[in-house]
This record gives C-alpha cells, sequence and structure tokens, in this order.
C-alpha cells in the first residue's frame, strides 16, 4: 500500500512540475496572447459597452462616491464609514514654525526642554501629564478590541501621558493597569458607576464630535459579543445604544446640574466637554463656560470614527485649524484662556501638526486615528493583502485574537516618545526652554488668507522689528 501511494504521488507531483515547466516556457506565448484579446476589446468595443467607460465615470463620480453609492444600494440602511472623512480640509501644510539662528540663538541639545502639561489648572486635581498628547476615546466593545485598549493603555502610562475611556466599556483590568485616566461621560445607560468616577482622573461630558456632530447611534446585539453586553451591563439580545443627549428635554440648566454633581463625586478633578467644531462655535463655547467646565476639548471637521454616515463626516462643521484659532481667540476675548484649558483632536498626524496646534492656542491635542495605526504598527502586516490593517484593532475585527498586547503598548509609547523628541527638538530650534514660550507669534504661513485670519505674517513680507547693535543701542 505504501508503496502504491509513493508511485501515485510521484506521479502526480511529476505531471505538475511538467505543466509548470510548460507554462514557464510559453508565459511570453501567454502574455502576448492576452495582452492582444484585452487590447482588442478596449480598442474595438463602443463606448456604451467598453469596460474602459469605467475611466470617465469614476473621473466624475470619483472613485469612493461611486463605491459608497454601490454599498448604499446593497444594503438600504444608514452608511457608516469607519475612520472620518476623505475629503480635504484646510489644515496645516502652509503654516510654518520661525527659527532662532542670529538672536535668539538655538539652544543646545543637551538642555532639557519642559513639555509638561496641566489640564483645569483651576481645578482642585489638576490632570499633569509629562507630555502634552494624549490618546483619545477610542471605546471598547463599540470600536477597539480588549487587547487594544491594555496596548494603549500600557503605552499612555509609559509614555507618561493620560488615555480617554471613549464611551465603550470600561474594563476592569484596563482601571487597574492605567496610569492617568478620563473618563469620557457619555449619552449611554454604561460606564456611570460612582467608583469608576472616583477612580477618573479628568472627566469629559461628550456633547458632540467631528465625525458624527451631535448624534448617536445604535449597535445592534448580534453585532456585540457576550463578553462586551456583560461589559456594558447589556442582556444577551439588548442593542446598544448612544443617544442623542443626556436628558429628554435637555437644558443647560440640566448639565450645568450634571458638571456640579461630577466635581463633586470625583473629589475636584478637571471636568470639561467634548465638542465638534462648528460655525457657532463662540455661541457653542459661551454656553460651555456656563456649566462652569475646566476644559474644553475641540474637534475638528476631520474628526474620525469607527463608523459615521458620510454625510455627517464630509458635509458638517469646519475644520480643525478654523475650531481651533476660533476658540483659543474667543477664550482670550472672554478673559478666560488661562483658566480654561483648550484641547485639539481630529487630522492631527505627526509631531509638526502637534506642536502648531499648541502654538495656535491649544493646551494640549488628543491623538487618535496615528495611535490606532502606531498601535498596530507591524502587526497590521498580518491582515494583508486581504484585509484592510484595521481588522486587527476592531473588536469585530477578523484578526483581533492574533494582536499581542506587548508588541501593540511597545510601539505606542515609542510613537509617543519619538513625537516628544521631536517637539523638544522644534522648540529649542525656536530658542525655547520650555512648551509655555510657544505662541502664535512663532509662525508664519505661505497662504496669505491663512496668514490673515490667523494673524500671523505673510512669509513674502519682512516681519518688522526692532534691530539691535552689539553694543545693545536700539538703532543701529
Amino acid at each position: 500500500m505504501d508503496t502504491i501511494v509513493y508511485y501515485s504521488s510521484f506521479v502526480i507531483l511529476t505531471i505538475i512540475f511538467v505543466m509548470l515547466v510548460v507554462l514557464l516556457s510559453c508565459r511570453r506565448w501567454l502574455i502576448k496572447h492576452f495582452s492582444k484579446q484585452i487590447g482588442k476589446i478596449l480598442l474595438t468595443d463602443s463606448y456604451p459597452e467598453n469596460i474602459a467607460e469605467l475611466i470617465p465615470g469614476l473621473r466624475h463620480m470619483g472613485f469612493q462616491n461611486a463605491l459608497e453609492n454601490n454599498f448604499r444600494a446593497q444594503s438600504g440602511m444608514l452608511l457608516h464609514r469607519p475612520l472620518g472623512s476623505s475629503k480635504k480640509w484646510p489644515h496645516l501644510d502652509s503654516i510654518t514654525f520661525i527659527p532662532a539662528q542670529t538672536s535668539p540663538f538655538p539652544i543646545d541639545s543637551k538642555e532639557e526642554v519642559d513639555v509638561t502639561v496641566t489640564i483645569g489648572p483651576k481645578a482642585k486635581k489638576p490632570l499633569k501629564i509629562n507630555i502634552p498628547m494624549m490618546i483619545s476615546g477610542m471605546g471598547y466593545g463599540i470600536a477597539v478590541s480588549e487587547q487594544v485598549r491594555y496596548a494603549m493603555v500600557e503605552g499612555a502610562k509609559k509614555a507618561g501621558t493620560a488615555i480617554n475611556s471613549g464611551e465603550g466599556g470600561i474594563l476592569a483590568a484596563e482601571l487597574l493597569k492605567a496610569g492617568k485616566y478620563i473618563l469620557q461621560f457619555s449619552r449611554t445607560a454604561w460606564a456611570k458607576d460612582v467608583e469608576l468616577i472616583k477612580r477618573a482622573n479628568m472627566i469629559e461630558i461628550k456633547l458632540g464630535q467631528g465625525a458624527v456632530a451631535g448624534m448617536g447611534w445604535k449597535i445592534p446585539s448580534s453585532s456585540l459579543t457576550a463578553q462586551v453586553s456583560k461589559v456594558l451591563g447589556l442582556q444577551i439580545h439588548e442593542d446598544a445604544v448612544i443617544h442623542e443627549t443626556f436628558f429628554e428635554n435637555q437644558t443647560i440648566a440640566e448639565l450645568k446640574e450634571l458638571v456640579d454633581e461630577l466635581r463633586h463625586l470625583s473629589g475636584g478633578v478637571p471636568i470639561g466637554v467634548k465638542i465638534g467644531a462648528g460655525g457657532k462655535i463662540e455661541e457653542d463655547i459661551d454656553h460651555v463656560m456656563e456649566l462652569g467646565v475646566d476644559f474644553i476639548a475641540i474637534d475638528g471637521g476631520q474628526g474620525g470614527s469607527y463608523g459615521a454616515p458620510p454625510l455627517l463626516s464630509d458635509d458638517m462643521g469646519i475644520p480643525t485649524l478654523h475650531g481651533i484659532v476660533r476658540a483659543a481667540h474667543h477664550l482670550k476675548k472672554r478673559k478666560m484662556k488661562e483658566e480654561i484649558s483648550l484641547i485639539s483632536s481630529a487630522g492631527l498626524y505627526t509631531p509638526g501638526h502637534f506642536l502648531k496646534m499648541l502654538a495656535l492656542g491649544a493646551d494640549a491635542v488628543y491623538l487618535g486615528s496615528s495611535i490606532l495605526f502606531a498601535v498596530s504598527h507591524k502587526q497590521n502586516l498580518q491582515t494583508f493583502p486581504f484585509e484592510p490593517p484595521t481588522q486587527i484593532v476592531w473588536e469585530d475585527g477578523k484578526m483581533k485574537d492574533q494582536f499581542v498586547v506587548a508588541e501593540g503598548a511597545k510601539a505606542v509609547e515609542k510613537f509617543l516618545t519619538s513625537s516628544t523628541e521631536e517637539i523638544k527638538t522644534a522648540l529649542r530650534a525656536m530658542g525655547k526652554r520650555s512648551l509655555k514660550e510657544l505662541s502664535n507669534k512663532d509662525l508664519v504661513s505661505h497662504d496669505r488668507l491663512t496668514a490673515r485670519m490667523i494673524g500671523i505674517p505673510f512669509s513674502f513680507e519682512p516681519l518688522e522689528c526692532t534691530p539691535i547693535s552689539i553694543r545693545g543701542d536700539k538703532n543701529i
């Protein structure tokens, strides 16, 4: 029997080998033949029946729009696009820093630079972090997996910064592993325990965000695992609902009572709100100030999400750049800039982005998508070439069980550490020893409109300054 199997295998392998040899020897002929046939079809079929009709069609409509319209036609349901808007929003590229070269001079690279940040300076227990970057809310169960949460928590702790819970479930092990922890108090039935509120180092009341404005959504029970349902405090067949408001017929007075209650229960940690940047941002900030908040997180139109209707992501709100400049100006106008901390998020992917936002008036920045890709780092190669890289980080991802926590945590820590070192180097290049010395006076723009609206120099025009001679005279 073994002999029969051996010879059968040998014959099969020989046949396969011969077929491969024939194929390889004929490859030039086959390639040429198929190329001629494809070319003939493309060059002779009439336009309405030619596959090349897709070229002008997709150029006219856009590949993404055509693809998403097919998703709508297929499902007949509200479309949810992951990772936010794909449109080109006005952003930070035209803005650059002014280097120090002839007075002041650059700071020696051996000298330490202070990049620590305090959020909610007037709170009884301000949040103090070692770097100006924090990890934005990406909730367990409704977005990322348990393993990814653990990795981000550990990475944030080692980097000396805080992590936001997001509006998902709160894992008990996550709280034990975490350093500085920001509780996102959302319009949900879960994550409201008094012990959890007491554990938080900062509490963020979520009123809105850039990707979905102030809207909520429903996650069907069929999309929730038994563990996720348990952590959220839901029955097995119960949907997870994120509401649009906290109270029925909600009022500013009710929100103020909520802020006061959370401040009391937490023992005085910073209490603030998260809002999407909109065209009435000054009015929104005035209303938020009535609540007595310690910080305001502004999420621009570029904001991402696990899944958001494209119309809300693409066609609602204003760019992060516009939102932060207007918010910082308005807080200064109301003489509240030193009392209410300003946090920026959405569309911030590089250390240059982070530092420009800080120069424009933000006290700290939230990082979302950049952390999501950092935490997966080399691990997302496991998804290629047939799945998108996020399939290893989402809770419902096909490859979430292959995610290694230790590798993810190390990648997050290194990303934050590397970004911090770049920021320190840039501050030294501007002659600064502290982040507190940075302001919009350190910026120029090569776009005249951007320069005028921000109130910084246009790089084609000379910067007015008072020259100083080497003798100390004011005039040369």
